[in-house]
């Protein structure tokens, strides 16, 4: 049962290292990674496994757990981490907010990590809790990096269910001239999960500020649109 379950996890994932993972790992980041090279639908059973274990324990219990395995810095550890605090979004309380912000500043130093926790997790908190929505605009004000795409893609699957248009459109202004590519992306991300249910709405949003929008960001929120659209997307910005 429960007892030692961050030892017994750590040592499933060393037992599947898969060599081929763990050396194509590295290749998607820009930065030095701590990665067992695990394969990710592995990763996801252990989690899911493990959880069943923990699952009736309190809330501050289970985000003790969390914190423990992304204080290690691995990417597996930190996708469990975040895959568990997801599976307790129905008991989220406003205060875990403060949580989730301290994980984005301290644990998270990849695209990886920032995704798997805010896509899910933070996400279903802004839904649960719209008002923090504003928050989110303090994080893209960040020197962090991460915190600023951690803005950006919390609002990715609300996004894509038409939610929160106005807000993507102000974080999207904030991060707008952003010289972080992994930034630019992000929120390029953001504006194409909400051109789905909104394309007109996004598109308009593109053409008024694609002069100061860089090209990667642009690439990102009109893939999804078509071809017409984003040909004229497209279109020499220095064109007049």
């Amino acid at each position: 049962m429960e007892p030692n379950i961050i030892p017994r996890i750590r040592e499933e994932l060393a037992l599947n290292v898969d060599e081929k993972t763990k050396a194509s790992s590295s290749r998607f980041f820009k930065e030095e990674v701590h990665c067992y090279g695990v394969k990710s639908a592995l990763v996801g059973r252990i989690a899911k496994n493990y959880f069943n274990e923990i699952k009736s324990k309190d809330k501050k219990e289970i985000f003790s757990l969390c914190e423990d395995l992304f204080r290690s810095d691995y990417c597996e550890e930190a996708f469990i981490a975040a895959e568990w605090a997801y599976l307790v979004r129905n008991n989220y309380s406003e205060d875990d907010f403060f949580t989730f912000e301290r994980w984005v500043e301290n644990y998270v130093n990849n695209w990886a990590k920032c995704d798997t926790l805010c896509n899910h997790a933070v996400g279903s908190f802004i839904e649960k809790f719209p008002a923090y929505v504003e928050k989110l605009k303090t994080w893209a004000l960040s020197d962090n990096r991460w915190v600023r795409r951690a803005a950006a893609v919390t609002l990715i699957l609300p996004a894509r269910k038409g939610n929160f248009l106005d807000d993507v459109f102000e974080i999207s202004d904030l991060l707008l001239k952003d010289r972080d590519d992994l930034v630019q992306k992000g929120y390029g991300w953001m504006l194409k999960e909400a051109s789905k249910p909104h394309r007109q709405e996004v598109f308009e949003y593109v053409m008024n500020n694609k002069k100061e929008m860089p090209r990667t960001a642009l690439r990102y929120a009109i893939e999804k649109m078509p071809p017409d659209l984003r040909a004229r997307a497209m279109e020499k910005n220095w064109k007049k």
